[in-house]
């Protein structure tokens, strides 16, 4: 697997469907770099940083975790540098925590089989953030502003939306996605997040587990039922 450029300033790390792996993003700024998402395990986490090195790119010294989900946060423990997630994020991964320490590992693996094939050799570590927010915050990597901030979303209640503000970039995670497992949709906040879309009006949305798309592509789609 390869990294993708999307912009001057912003690539990334392209989803697999098999073990369930989400895209990866990347952010560089000329101070610092971040991420967005940590990976489903340490392998994926370092499948990535392989990836970034390849192409000549520092590790990232901040992680923003888009919502709790393990495929995009029990890579969390084997990042570079430090973590950040919302406080709900945070929450979930709090009660996650303490199953896997009730060795409800088994329950965990019956969830879906890419759960066993990731974790076929790997043990399962879940760690929180290293720092926590509320509402919304707003980063400067140098030259490089990048808006962080909660959403309403059908996927689950602790969605954050990352905005890449000047190369007009929207992280999404699995915002736009429906609750796991059934995948159905509430229409009311499909049509909340699809607003909030619009308003940014990014020229590009990534979610986790598809292609790049336009802001209407991605509005077009929440509001198909």
């Amino acid at each position: 697997m390869e990294l993708k450029q999307l912009t001057d300033r912003v690539w990334y790390y392209p989803y697999e469907q098999e073990r369930d792996r989400p895209n990866l993003g990347y952010i560089r700024g000329d101070s610092f770099s971040v991420a967005v998402d940590a990976g489903h395990s340490q392998a994926h986490t370092e499948e990535f940083y392989d990836a970034l090195k390849k192409a000549g790119l520092p590790l990232p010294e901040l992680t923003i975790i888009t919502h709790w989900h393990w495929d995009h946060t029990f890579g969390m423990h084997s990042v570079h540098g430090l973590c950040i997630a919302n406080s709900l994020t945070n929450g979930h991964l709090r009660k996650f925590s303490e199953k896997i320490k009730d060795k409800e590992e088994e329950k965990f693996f019956s969830l879906h089989e890419s759960i066993r094939l990731e974790y076929a050799n790997s043990p399962v570590i879940v760690t929180l953030a290293d720092m926590v927010f509320s509402g919304e915050m707003l980063i400067d990597a140098g030259n490089c502003p990048v808006r962080i901030f909660q959403a309403q979303a059908p996927h689950t209640d602790d969605s954050s939306l990352i905005h890449v503000i000047n190369d007009n970039v929207l992280f999404l995670g699995d915002a736009a996605g429906g609750v796991f497992p059934t995948w159905e949709r509430d229409p009311a906040l499909c049509r909340t997040l699809a607003e909030t879309i619009r308003g940014i009006n990014a020229d590009i949305c990534l979610e986790g587990h598809y292609i790049p798309q336009t802001t209407q592509e991605t509005v077009d789609d929440l509001l198909t039922e």
